[in-house]
């Protein structure tokens, strides 16, 4: 028989799938030998007050796609987690250092890593840039819109 399989767990809602997210997985898949993830479900995000752009189903879709991960599982509650790494045998449970520390509890029965989150990228930077460039389209716009109005009134005023 040869070694066991060193199985990896992470977390998240991978919502505007980014590179930051295909670099955290490439990580965390070089962690093991096999990643799966727990993709928060739509129903579980909007409990924790977050909005997505993308429905559950396709993110989960995305997660697939991606080479460095083997299978997707979805997260439906906080609490879930420590059954999952039970039911999945995880060797390892690693997530972003922005959640440095909340998940120590699980130590007793895995290896607990924090890994530093991609600098420079977030989904929060993706929507903020699109609203940004949304809002500045929306200003050109009215503001070409003005500038139609004037011309108009100025045609009715010379009839």
């Amino acid at each position: 028989m040869g070694k066991p399989l060193k199985t990896v767990v992470t977390y998240g809602t991978f919502d505007l799938f980014h590179v930051g997210h295909v670099r955290l997985l490439k990580r965390l898949r070089g962690l093991g030998d096999r990643l799966i993830v727990g993709c928060s479900t739509d129903e579980f995000n909007e409990k924790k007050g977050k909005r997505t752009v993308m429905p559950y189903a396709q993110r989960e879709e995305l997660l697939l796609g991606c080479r460095y991960v083997d299978d997707v599982f979805p997260e439906k509650n906080w609490e879930q987690k420590r059954s999952d790494i039970t039911k999945y045998k995880v060797d390892i449970f690693a997530i972003g250092d922005d959640w440095s520390g909340h998940f120590d509890s699980l130590q007793d029965i895995c290896e607990v890593m924090y890994l530093p989150r991609t600098s420079g990228i977030s989904s929060t930077d993706v929507k903020k840039l699109v609203v940004s460039r949304f809002k500045n389209e929306l200003v050109s716009i009215a503001t070409e819109l003005q500038n139609v109005e004037k011309r108009l009134r100025s045609l009715t005023e010379i009839e």
